[in-house]
């Protein structure tokens, strides 16, 4: 180890860069665990009904037991975002953001599944994966909309007439008319 030159009575003298590798140390240990805080985790267990056919409880989605697990880590971690605002562009840029829209919500259940490794756009999900519908998990895609059936479950941000927007689990009443079916191989 150096010695650290002294001037004077007790006064020590550090170089330009011992200081600047202190500071760094200090700005890490202060910066990295409130970075790691920030990280969010949505939920990779819970619930599960008998059979194939998922259902909504209280608004979140309690997926089938006979699902694949990634379906089932898919519908929990999205659990997590409902009751989200609506933003336009929301989940773009990040799977963890303050809002969604259409697509930033079906990328981040796509991205749960472990079948997506960055949001798409609803352009993007028309060429997704597989054509046509799957048992587990169905895209709907066109060009300005998205949503996904998910074990006979909507994931939409629309809820017609302008109420209830933003991600949210919906019976299944919505037509796929106008819309491509897509969806993740195998599911």
């Amino acid at each position: 180890m150096a010695q650290i030159p002294q001037i004077g009575r007790g006064v020590t003298f550090l170089s330009i860069c011992e200081i600047c590798a202190i500071c760094g140390l200090l700005l890490r240990a202060l910066l990295v665990p409130a970075a790691c805080a920030a990280v969010e985790r949505p939920p990779q267990t819970g619930p599960t009904v008998p059979g194939n056919k998922a259902v909504i409880v209280r608004g979140k989605c309690i997926p089938p037991a006979n699902a694949p697990l990634a379906v089932k880590k898919a519908v929990w971690a999205t659990n997590y975002i409902v009751n989200k605002s609506y933003v336009w562009g929301g989940g773009h840029s990040t799977f963890y953001d303050r809002g969604y829209d259409c697509s930033g919500s079906v990328s981040f259940l796509l991205h749960h599944a472990g079948v997506l490794a960055q949001p798409a756009p609803s352009q993007a999900l028309q060429n997704f994966g597989e054509p046509g519908p799957g048992y587990w998990i169905t895209i709907y895609a066109r060009g300005g909309h998205t949503f996904a059936i998910v074990c006979g479950v909507r994931l939409d941000t629309t809820g017609g007439r302008g109420r209830d927007e933003g991600p949210r689990w919906r019976a299944n009443t919505r037509g796929p008319r106008g819309f491509v079916a897509r969806h993740p191989r195998g599911m």
